[in-house]
């Protein structure tokens, strides 16, 4: 479970970082934040494939994932519909098998509340572009009451008295029959493929929709930086930030928080490389889904699926300070303290303590969390300042949460408490930051996030939970030390 991050994480001289205003670490991740305005073809390639691995938590936290692999692997019936549909179409028979494993684990009759059908989840109005038959008809709810009827008589007179309602009921639908659905699917993305000039854009507008597409391909062909010939799905999702190629940026934002299409083309690649995991290894696939599973008990105190990365990447063993006196005892051997020079750093430590002596403790974290924390800020600062015009000044991040004892954090209930326990994370609160600001911060997570540098969630009001993957900690234990080197 470990990323391929060597190639990414760079050692980019700056000279004397103490010389300037603000910290300046020598290591750098390439392409971050501000880095995304000059970002190298070998940059885009490096980035698209720790993205298509960071992926790997998407598909693999859900429950469905090792019956769908066997599912679409096994099943004799649907490899024979997938080889077909390719060679009928020209797709290959793995990228189809791709999107049916995401779409529907392979189970001919899902349904989504959507509206989406069938092992490819076809939308209705997408079915009948495709050729694919989508019959309604007429049924009617009869129902019957006694109404009383005039009478001359002095007792009441009654008759039973029939309401037909009329309702639609689909009769036959193509969709949920993998003969009709996979080949008629096939042939779509083929012919996506021609009308966008890519694959990778005919599997986005599988996702997202034609028009969706046109606009997005449009954009981004009219955006800087990006060659005419180098237009794909990565480089949109890659050439922009919120001070570079500003609209491409604001409609992939949109994109994202409707369904987070703009990435389905790098999970559908990561659904190719695990199936062709299951086929030379099922037992492998099953460990590796294993690695994907929380550790943390859910509402019915059993694990569940695992709600984001932080909650896979920490392990029961990692919980390990359980009372003050562990924390206080710990003697720089695994926590260190938090450094406390907002200006210069670009965050503050605002943990609540009434007991100075219990705030010297609070203020420790492992040098891989401060080294995080110390690394976001600086991205952040340097992406806002970038943004420039008549904006606030940069406010240091308030950081509100570091390593904390299990007996405080349970005391706390919150849900994301228990973790603190380990050290490696940390909370910033974001109430008081300028909207461009937090723009810049959620930016940078987002950036360093996609490619396996860091998890976070929200937690609580206003707040959010952070923490580095244990691939990336011995880099980001080394801007600590870089901070610390400047600090003596």
């Amino acid at each position: 479970m470990r990323f391929a991050v060597l190639f990414f994480l760079t050692l980019a001289p700056m000279g004397q970082a103490g010389a300037s205003e603000h910290f300046v670490p020598e290591h750098r991740v390439s392409g971050i934040g501000v880095a995304r305005d000059d970002i190298s073809s070998e940059l885009i390639e490096a980035r698209t494939r720790l993205m298509i691995q960071s992926q790997t938590f998407i598909i693999m936290r859900e429950p469905q994932a090792v019956a769908g692999a066997r599912r679409i692997t096994a099943n004799a019936k649907l490899q024979a519909l997938f080889r077909s549909a390719s060679e009928r179409s020209g797709m290959p028979a793995q990228v189809v098998e791709a999107v049916a494993y995401l779409e529907s684990w392979g189970d001919a009759k899902a349904e989504s509340p959507a509206g989406p059908k069938g092992i490819m989840q076809i939308s209705e109005a997408t079915a009948r572009t495709m050729g694919l038959k989508v019959v309604h008809g007429t049924r009617y709810n009869i129902t019957r009451e006694k109404v009383q009827v005039p009478s001359k008589r002095k007792k009441p007179k009654y008759r039973t008295v029939s309401h037909k309602t009329p309702y639609q009921v689909i009769t036959r639908d193509d969709r949920m029959v993998p003969d009709r659905a996979i080949p008629a699917a096939a042939k779509y993305l083929a012919g996506m493929e021609g009308k966008f000039g890519g694959r990778d854009w005919a599997i986005f507008a599988y996702h997202c929709g034609q028009g969706c597409v046109a606009e997005m391909q449009e954009l981004t062909r009219r955006a800087r930086g990006i060659p005419q010939d180098q237009a794909t799905v990565a480089r949109m999702f890659f050439s922009c930030s919120p001070v570079w190629n500003l609209e491409l940026y604001q409609a992939v934002e949109q994109q994202m928080q409707r369904d987070y299409s703009p990435t389905y083309w790098f999970r559908i690649e990561r659904a190719e490389q695990l199936l062709a995991l299951y086929r030379r290894d099922p037992a492998a696939f099953v460990s590796l889904a294993e690695q994907y599973k929380s550790q943390f008990a859910g509402p019915n105190g059993r694990p569940s699926r695992a709600p984001h990365r932080l909650s896979v990447w920490l392990k029961q063993d990692d919980l390990v300070f359980h009372s003050r006196d562990d924390i206080h005892a710990d003697m720089g051997n695994r926590l260190v303290r938090a450094f406390d020079r907002p200006d210069y750093f670009g965050y503050s430590l605002r943990i609540a303590a009434d007991d100075p002596s219990i705030l010297e403790d609070f203020s420790k974290a492992s040098p891989a969390a401060v080294g995080t924390l110390t690394y976001i800020a600086f991205e952040t600062r340097r992406l806002y300042e970038e943004l420039g015009g008549n904006r606030q000044k940069f406010q240091p991040l308030e950081i509100t949460s570091l390593v904390e004892p299990e007996d405080y954090a349970q005391q706390l209930g919150k849900p994301e408490a228990l973790s603190h326990c380990s050290g490696q994370v940390f909370d910033i609160d974001y109430a008081g930051l300028p909207p461009g600001e937090l723009e810049c911060l959620r930016f940078v997570l987002d950036d360093l996030g996609w490619d396996g540098y860091l998890g976070f969630v929200e937690d609580g009001m206003d707040s959010l939970h952070i923490g580095c993957s244990p691939a990336s900690r011995d880099f980001f234990t080394s801007v600590f030390q870089e901070a610390a080197a400047i600090t003596e």
